[in-house]
């Protein structure tokens, strides 16, 4: 009898626990990783000028991208390869910025680079990006890596075919971007890199202009999108420098406008991509990330340290309903300004920029992984 009690209990602590590990475990939502390799040699400056302008455009295709209902999460990545200041034991590669939500510090790498002589080794950047950067391993995770450059992609130590091979195994996706001719790219191997990985092969002409078409809302949106920053409210040690680099992204992209970067800039503020948990109270409190009772008097903005709880409860609330105001004006404004646009675009030709070749990539490699674009 004695043993017979002694095996129901342990039966019962089993069973208790499988039934624990049986519980739902809640979803985390999808990710979209983009790892840009952008090759800084000399006469790449068109590559940069344009991966500048066209940051947010190429973000903004996520604004509206479901995965069965959820919004994925955004994350880039950026490393420069093939300049001579770089490292020649790293095989003149550097890893700028691994994946990272703060778009602004993206912006602000990118506003960073320069360009000089050098070797560019694509199979040793490629690597480089597969083992050092944190890819996420769920199922409907999208990974992909944009390599842009114009030299033979067969340069380097490092076999760029076992590289590709290597990063498909791991579910990741290689897209080459050669900035010259169609069947220079083909002959030095650029086409093979991405056959190898699913990838796209694709062309640009790194110094064309990008087309931007200009709709009376323009100006509006961007003044809005400025309008948005007085809506944040900057704590802990790296706050004010954050808010600082929002600004000046805010004015790189204003010094560009010409080439869309305002207006995209604005649309990305309006949506959920541009998330500051990390600085902003009104973010890290929506998020949930934490709570106004918890952050320390000295981490306040100084305008909130004299604020009881309810008082700072009430500002965090107003600001954010001020940006909400905002953001709803700005997707209003851009309904309107969407349909002149795909009107006036239909009259251009099709142009080989850097945002065209790798928005239409995205598109088509996520919808084939089931994420649904409005």
């Amino acid at each position: 009898m004695k043993t017979s009690l002694i095996a129901l209990t342990v039966l019962s602590f089993a069973l208790c626990g499988h039934a624990k590990s049986l519980q739902p475990v809640e979803a985390r939502p999808p990710s979209v990783q983009i790892a840009l390799l952008l090759d800084t040699s000399n006469s790449m400056d068109g590559l940069i000028e344009q991966a500048k302008s066209q940051l947010w455009k190429i973000v903004n295709e996520f604004i509206t991208a479901k995965h069965e209902g959820l919004r994925p999460e955004l994350q880039v990545a950026l490393f420069e390869y093939g300049k001579s200041s770089l490292s020649v034991s790293e095989g003149y590669i550097r890893q700028i910025q691994g994946f990272t939500t703060d778009l602004d510090k993206l912006s602000e790498e990118l506003f960073a680079l320069r360009t000089n002589g050098g070797e560019e080794y694509c199979g040793w950047v490629i690597k480089a990006a597969v083992e050092s950067l944190k890819w996420r391993n769920g199922p409907n995770d999208f990974k992909a890596i944009f390599i842009a450059g114009n030299e033979p992609f067969t340069q380097g130590p490092i076999d760029y075919a076992r590289s590709c091979r290597d990063a498909i195994e791991k579910g990741i996706v290689i897209n080459t971007i050669h900035c010259g001719n169609h069947n220079t790219g083909v002959s030095t191997k650029w086409q093979h890199g991405a056959l190898l990985a699913e990838g796209k092969y694709m062309v640009i002409d790194q110094d064309r202009a990008v087309v931007h078409v200009d709709a009376p809302q323009d100006k509006e949106i961007a003044r809005l999108g400025e309008e948005l920053n007085k809506t944040y409210v900057a704590f802990g040690v790296n706050g004010v420098e954050s808010q600082m680099r929002q600004q000046v992204q805010d004015k790189n992209a204003a010094s560009l406008a010409n080439a869309g970067s305002s207006v995209q800039r604005a649309l990305t503020k309006a949506s959920a991509n541009y998330c500051n948990t990390s600085w902003d109270l009104v973010d890290a409190c929506k998020e949930g990330k934490l709570q106004i009772e918890t952050v320390k008097e000295a981490e306040l903005p100084v305008e909130m340290q004299k604020m009881t709880v309810e008082q700072r409860k009430k500002h965090i609330e107003t600001r954010f309903a001020e940006r909400k105001k905002l953001q709803n004006e700005i997707n209003r404004l851009n309904a309107e300004r969407s349909k002149l646009v795909a009107e006036k675009t239909k009259q251009h030709a099709a142009t080989n920029t850097l945002d065209v070749v790798m928005t239409g990539a995205i598109r088509e490699q996520a919808a084939k992984r089931n994420y649904k674009f409005d």
